[in-house]
């Protein structure tokens, strides 16, 4: 069957640093890289139960699948053709679609350790690394955000985007 790299993408710069690390070990390994993002409807599956409406979920898997499709862009200007690559939108959770996906204790699964939504939102929903970590059969590597984007991040959080935009020119430049 062969080794697989497993990632998870949402489209958040944390998720396209773990895109790129993923990327370069099924490079390093030649390995499948597995793609996945995980969605649910607009308001929860516990909404969408109550009020279920089966266009709405093709339409919100038709923008999973574009989100998924605009990270291999913004990360590589499209998809590789170097590397296997399998891209997969799953509805679910992105923790346990993560570990249901990598099922094979040779996989090796990549997460980004960004910090997702505010305080509210992580504590509803827990932390997809956390939780890979916690419930994967596989090898779980956890990549977390570069220096500058954590600077950026802690910059927006105190409200003074000029003086990141001054920042990341200076490191960049």
């Amino acid at each position: 069957m062969g080794t697989r790299v497993i990632v998870g993408v949402s489209g958040s710069l944390s998720s396209l640093a773990a895109l790129h690390h993923a990327m370069d070990e099924a490079r390093r390994t030649d390995a499948l890289l597995v793609a996945v993002l995980a969605w649910t409807p607009p308001g929860g599956e516990a909404a969408y139960r109550r009020s279920p409406y089966p266009p709405l979920l093709k339409q919100e898997e038709k923008a999973a699948t574009q989100q998924l499709d605009t990270a291999f862009e913004q990360a590589f200007g499209g998809y590789p053709d170097d590397v296997r690559i399998r891209s997969l939108t799953v509805r679910g959770e992105p923790g346990p679609v993560l570990v249901d996906v990598a099922d094979r204790p040779d996989d090796v699964l990549v997460v980004s350790t960004g910090r997702r939504g505010n305080r509210l939102q992580r504590l509803l929903h827990g932390s997809v690394t956390r939780y890979c970590m916690a419930h994967a059969r596989c090898v779980v590597t956890a990549v977390p955000p570069s220096e500058l984007l954590a600077e950026f991040e802690h910059g927006l959080r105190l409200g003074d985007p000029i003086a990141l935009l001054e920042k990341a020119q200076t490191s960049l430049g």
